[in-house]
């Protein structure tokens, strides 16, 4: 049984019930619009809501946010740790990314970044979530060759998590997602195994719009938490913001499907059809029409169900450029522009209107 630990209002771990999370897709800066969407969202069920904050004008906005909500925040920071510091007040848990630690201060150490987040998270009473995406990790995990049972993500998430353990930092949790469904029930298996005392936070990322991403989602998901494995867990959906709830209800269904022994079988999803992986909206979406590309794309591509072939579309420039890189063909999305790649090349930036017939050729070159 993992260890509990406290985020706001909420024990997790210990053999607590498991919580379901959401986040937050409007603009942070836009205080009343985000505190509105984190009180329906709790209101709903999310045990914790998520909030992104890139910049000191997001931080300042949260402030305002906590007094207006009753949610249990997470701040979601990327690029600036240093941020922690001005959000710590407000929030219950901070998650960071060990892969975006080298962005800030490339110069310093990542044990000195981690160092002022756990002195900052205990000042707080925060708890801290180790977020590893494979799709972001760290440069340096890109280049430990795989072992016997360690991916590179597995790997990352043990290396901070004995980190954080040897600062006699306990209030932390643990996530190791992707958007390969099997990669993720391997991972999370692996570190269950190894390090049984560290609550897990479960979740398909870029799992795409439903009903296709609750599938991706189950399939990872219910396998691990009939194994006793995970302590909370997003549905990371592609949908508009009226529509975030729809997380929630995709959660509760997971949690039901286990607690009847209903469990997704493997066969329920080929990925050696076609794939589209998606982002789920978020405040980082720098064009409104992002959901609605995902959608086009989507229905443009339907000619080609049964060509294996992995689409990405991904709505800004946190996670664009790395989460596409693995795609055969990958859309990233600016605020006028957006980015089409065959694997790691960039292939042009067009248009939201010039985008789907570009991508059509491209399909179609590589069908033929």
């Amino acid at each position: 049984m993992t260890r509990t630990i406290r985020i706001g209002t909420i024990l997790i771990g210990g053999g607590h019930p498991v919580a379901l999370q959401s986040m937050c897709a409007t603009k942070t800066t836009d205080y009343l619009a985000t505190a509105k969407m984190c009180q329906h969202l709790y209101e709903y069920g999310a045990a914790i809501v998520r909030v992104a904050v890139d910049t000191p004008l997001d931080a300042a906005a949260l402030a305002k946010i906590r007094d207006l909500t009753d949610a249990n925040l997470s701040v979601d920071l990327q690029e600036n740790y240093r941020l922690a510091e001005t959000v710590a007040p407000f929030v219950d848990k901070i998650r960071y990314n060990p892969g975006h630690l080298h962005h800030a201060e490339p110069n310093v150490p990542w044990t000195e970044k981690v160092r002022v987040l756990v002195e900052i998270a205990t000042q707080h009473d925060c708890a801290l979530r180790i977020g590893v995406n494979c799709g972001s990790l760290d440069p340096a995990q890109r280049g430990v060759p795989a072992q016997k049972e360690l991916s590179p993500m597995v790997h990352s998430a043990l290396e901070h998590a004995e980190f954080l353990d040897s600062l006699k930092f306990d209030q932390y949790c643990v996530s190791l997602k992707g958007s390969d469904p099997f990669a993720v029930l391997e991972a999370n298996r692996t570190f269950a195994r190894l390090q049984p005392d560290v609550p897990l936070h479960l979740g398909v990322t870029e799992a795409g719009m439903p009903p296709e991403g609750i599938v991706k989602s189950r399939l990872a998901l219910e396998p691990l938490l009939a194994e006793g494995i995970g302590d909370t867990l997003r549905v990371s959906l592609t949908v508009p913001n009226a529509r975030k709830t729809e997380e929630i209800d995709a959660g509760r269904e997971i949690l039901r499907n286990v607690e009847l022994g209903t469990i997704i079988s493997p066969d329920q999803w080929q990925p050696n059809r076609l794939n589209i992986i998606s982002c789920p909206s978020c405040a980082r979406v720098e064009n409104d029409r992002f959901v609605e590309l995902a959608e086009a794309v989507r229905e443009a591509t339907r000619f080609a169900a049964d060509v294996p072939l992995k689409i990405a579309v991904m709505g800004c420039r946190v996670n664009g450029p790395g989460e596409t890189d693995d795609a055969d063909l990958g859309l990233w999305c600016g605020s006028s522009q957006v980015n089409l790649k065959r694997g790691e090349t960039l292939l042009g930036s067009f248009s939201y209107d010039e985008i789907i017939p570009k991508l059509i050729e491209e399909i179609r070159e590589k069908k033929s």
